[in-house]
Order: C-alpha cells, then sequence, then structure tokens
C-alpha cells in the first residue's frame, strides 16, 4: 500500500534517535514536488512544540550566473556541473559534525535565479534537517559524496504531464514567456530529469503522487 503523508511524517520522526541530528534528503526530476514535500514535512513536524526540523535546499548550491558565463554553462544551467557538489557534500558533513553550534547553509533567490550565501540558519536545536535536490542519489564526481552524508534518501515520484505543466508555470512565473518556458522545460530541464530518473531504484523509499501534498502556490521543485 502507498505511503501517506502521515506515514512519511512517522517515518521522519523515526530517524532521530537518542537525540542526534538526521539527514533526510528528498530527491526527484525538476519539477517533481521536492521542495513542497520537504517545506510541509517541515512545517508538520514542527507545529506541536518548539521547532526541531529544519529545510536546506540543495539549489543554494547553485552556481552564480557570472561563473556560469566563465565556464560557458549557463544555457543549461540546473545540470549537475552547474552545482557546487563539493560545498554541498561538505555542509551536508558539517551539519552532522557541528550540531552543537549554528550552521549557516545558502538559499537561492527565484526572483534573481541566484545563490544567497549565509541566508538560512540551522540552529542546535534542529535534530531532522530535510534537503532536497535533484541529484542526492547521483553517484558521479563529488555527487557521490552526497548519498553518504544523508541518513535516508526519498525519490519523489510523479505525473509527467502535470510536472511539465508545473515547471512551464514556474518559469513564466519568474519572468520567461511561454515559448521559451516550453522551450527550457523540453530542453535543458527534460535532460536532468531523464539523468534523475535513473537513481530512482537507490532511493530508500519512493513518494508516490498521492501521498505528496498540494502545493500552496504554483512553484515546483
Amino acid at each position: 500500500m502507498p505511503p501517506t503523508f502521515d506515514d512519511l511524517l512517522l517515518r521522519a520522526r523515526a530517524l532521530t534517535r537518542d537525540g542526534q541530528r538526521a539527514l533526510l534528503g528528498i530527491a526527484g526530476a525538476p519539477g517533481a514536488g521536492k521542495t513542497t514535500l520537504a517545506e510541509q514535512l517541515v512545517r508538520a513536524l514542527n507545529a506541536d512544540g518548539p521547532p526541531w526540523a529544519a529545510h536546506v535546499p540543495m539549489d543554494g548550491f547553485h552556481l552564480a550566473d557570472v561563473e556560469l558565463d566563465r565556464l560557458g554553462r549557463r544555457d543549461r544551467k540546473g545540470a549537475p556541473d552547474t552545482f557546487d557538489a563539493a560545498g554541498y557534500a561538505a555542509l551536508l558533513r558539517r551539519l552532522r559534525e557541528d550540531a552543537d553550534e549554528v550552521v549557516y547553509a545558502p538559499g537561492f533567490e527565484r526572483v534573481l535565479e541566484q545563490p544567497v550565501a549565509g541566508s538560512i540558519p540551522v540552529p542546535p536545536a534542529a535534530r531532522l534537517v530535510v534537503t532536497e535536490g535533484n541529484y542526492l542519489l547521483l553517484g558521479e564526481g563529488s555527487w557521490a559524496r552526497v548519498r553518504p552524508a544523508l541518513d535516508e534518501v526519498w525519490f519523489c515520484a510523479s505525473d509527467e504531464r502535470e510536472r511539465v505543466r508545473r515547471l512551464v508555470a514556474r518559469h513564466e512565473e519568474f519572468g520567461k514567456d511561454h515559448e521559451a518556458a516550453v522551450a527550457w522545460v523540453l530542453g535543458t530541464d527534460q535532460r536532468n530529469a531523464d539523468l534523475v530518473a535513473t537513481t530512482r531504484d537507490l532511493a530508500d523509499l519512493v513518494v508516490p503522487p498521492p501521498a505528496l501534498p498540494a502545493p500552496v502556490r504554483p512553484r515546483a521543485s
């Protein structure tokens, strides 16, 4: 029987044992609902008392556009080699090892389409850190250091038609006209989605679409 959202909450709670900090990863294709799931998990887990769960997206490790221009990779922004994978792996290790101090993680500003350093504080009270991104299960290069740093990785499965619709809407929301949004989704985003799909079987749990909460606003991860 497919898991419900309540089942996911119970499983996430069970990751924290003996007061030790746990790291949960949520992987999936662009537009699969990773950010929505992570945000609503953290919100629900923190609803009954002092906050003890934190959300740290992988997107804060996008390379800045100026660096993508220098490398000649801006036309495929979002591909594995347009992120600082080694920096992301190092942050996960620090979140594990430096659990007694505030750890600052970078965020990602959708309006600017740029990473923002030091914008997400993870306090010592955070016993569960939920991180999400496309390439958590990728075994290439520095990405191979990510999976060992996580206690579990869940994979967001999605209806392909709905995933594409949400991605187009997101690109339009943040500035692309419709034709440009469709071209990007069916080109760059789809190549990345195809790569991510090859990592699905490496996940500890596949989360089907019925278990994913509805997005609060038209945005996909």
